[in-house]
C-alpha cells in the first residue's frame, strides 16, 4: 500500500508551510493544547474535500478547472468563475511564495547561525527548487517529497517528544473544544492554513498522473487519508512542542527554536530549524507547481511538466517570491489581495466541488453518497464562514 502514495503527499507538504509553522507555534504558545481540537476539525475537513477534488480527477482525468469551465454553460458565468481562480492562485501564489522562501531561510540561520548577507540563502532556496522543477518528473518529484516530508515530520515530532508534553492534556485539547479568550482569529487561521484553495487544484491535476482508472480510487483515498493525516500530525506536533516549552513572546518557530535551546539543548534547535527549512523547500516547490497547473487548465495548455508554458508559469511565481524577499520588498498590498482573493474562492470552490461530485454526467456511479453530501454541506457554510472572516481582517487595515 506505500507504494501508492503520491498526490497526496504533495498536497500535505502544500500546506504544511513557513505559514502553517508560524500560526501553530502562536496558538500554542497563547493556548497551550486548547486548540488542537480545530487542527483536527481542519484535517478532516481537507480530507473530505481533496478526497472529492481526487475523485473527480480519477473519474474525468482531467484538471479540476476543465471538469468547472465544462459545466458552466453561460459566457460570463465562466469567465467570472476562471478569473477569480486565476487571480486567487497566480497572484496569491506568487505573494506568498516570498513566505515559502523566507521560511527556509530561516531553517537555514537556525541550523547554521552564519552571518551570510541576506540576499544569499533566497537564492539559494530558489535556485533549489527551480532545479528540482525543471529537471524532476511527476514520479522524481513524489519520491523526493516522500522523502522530505518523512524528515520534516520526524523533526517536528521528536521536538515534541523532547519537550516531555501532558499526553492527557493533549488529548483533552483535541477532542473537547473550547473557545479561550481571544482565540476565534486564531483558530480561523489555523483552519486557513490547512484548508488550502490551491491545493485542491493541485491534487487534481496530480492523481491523473498516476491512476488513469475509475478502479483506483481506492488507493486514492488511502493516499488522500494517510498523506493529509501525516501532514496533520506534524501540525500538531508543532503546537504541542509550543505550548509544553511554556515560553512567552514567541512569534515564529525559530524564535521558539532558540528559546528551546537553554531549556532542551542544542538538538531541539537543530531539528526545528531542520524542519522549518524543509517545509519552506517544499511549499516553495509545490506553490509555483499549482499556478502552473491551474494557468494550464484555465487557457488549455498541455499541463506536462516540460511543456514550455507550463514551465514559464511556474518560473514567474517562484522568480517573484526570490525578487520579493532578496530585495527585501515588502508586497503588503498583493499579499493582502491574495488574502481577499482566497477568502473568496475557499467557499466558490467547495461549492463548485460540491456541485461536481453530485453531477451524474460528470461523476457516473462515483457521486456523493447523503452523508457524504451533508458532511460537506457543513463544510461549505464553514468555508462561507472562513472567507468572510478572512476579507474583514484584511479590510481592518484600509
Amino acid at each position: 500500500m506505500l507504494k501508492k502514495i503520491g498526490p497526496g503527499i504533495l498536497v500535505a507538504a502544500a500546506f504544511v508551510g513557513p505559514g502553517t509553522i508560524t500560526i501553530c507555534t502562536i496558538a500554542g504558545v497563547e493556548f497551550g493544547f486548547a486548540l488542537i481540537w480545530a487542527l483536527v476539525v481542519s484535517i478532516l475537513c481537507t480530507i473530505i474535500l481533496q478526497e472529492m477534488a481526487g475523485r473527480i480527477g480519477v473519474v474525468t482525468q482531467k484538471g479540476l478547472v476543465n471538469v468547472i469551465g465544462g459545466q458552466l454553460t453561460t459566457k460570463w458565468t465562466k469567465n467570472l468563475v476562471l478569473g477569480i481562480v486565476l487571480a486567487a492562485i497566480l497572484i496569491g501564489n506568487a505573494a506568498y511564495e516570498a513566505g515559502n522562501i523566507g521560511g527556509a531561510t530561516l531553517g537555514l540561520n537556525a541550523i547554521f547561525e552564519m552571518p551570510f548577507d541576506f540576499p544569499i540563502y533566497p537564492l539559494l532556496i530558489g535556485f533549489l527548487a527551480f532545479a528540482i522543477l525543471w529537471f524532476g518528473s511527476y514520479k522524481s518529484l513524489e519520491k523526493m517529497f516522500m522523502g522530505l516530508v518523512g524528515v520534516m515530520g520526524l523533526c517536528f515530532v521528536i521536538a515534541a517528544f523532547i519537550t516531555k508534553p501532558s499526553f492527557s492534556e493533549m488529548l483533552k485539547g483535541a477532542f473537547l473544544p473550547s473557545l479561550p479568550k481571544g482565540s476565534l482569529l486564531t483558530i480561523v487561521a489555523l483552519v486557513g492554513t490547512t484548508v488550502v484553495p490551491y491545493n485542491l487544484f493541485l491534487h487534481a491535476s496530480l492523481v491523473k498522473e498516476k491512476w488513469s482508472s475509475e478502479k483506483d480510487l481506492s488507493f486514492m483515498r488511502w493516499d488522500t487519508v494517510v498523506s493529509v493525516g501525516v501532514g496533520g500530525l506534524v501540525s500538531i506536533a508543532i503546537i504541542v512542542t509550543a505550548a509544553a516549552t511554556d515560553l512567552d513572546n514567541v512569534a515564529n518557530a525559530v524564535d521558539m527554536a532558540k528559546s528551546m535551546e537553554p531549556l532542551f539543548g542544542k538538538m531541539a534547535l537543530y531539528f526545528m530549524g531542520l524542519g522549518l527549512l524543509l517545509a519552506g523547500i517544499t511549499s516553495a516547490i509545490t506553490a509555483p507547481l499549482a499556478a502552473a497547473y491551474v494557468a494550464s487548465s484555465c487557457f488549455g495548455w498541455r499541463d506536462g511538466m516540460r511543456d514550455s508554458k507550463f514551465r514559464l508559469i511556474w518560473i514567474s511565481i517562484l522568480f517573484l517570491g526570490v525578487f520579493f524577499l532578496s530585495f527585501d520588498i515588502k508586497p503588503i498590498q498583493v499579499i493582502q489581495f491574495a488574502q481577499v482573493a482566497n477568502g473568496i474562492l475557499l467557499p466558490v470552490m467547495a461549492i463548485l466541488l460540491l456541485w461536481m461530485v453530485n453531477q451524474r454526467k460528470v461523476m457516473g456511479d462515483h457521486v456523493n453518497k447523503p452523508f457524504q453530501n451533508s458532511i460537506a454541506v457543513l463544510i461549505v457554510l464553514f468555508a462561507i464562514f472562513l472567507g468572510v472572516k478572512s476579507i474583514f481582517k484584511v479590510l481592518e487595515f484600509f
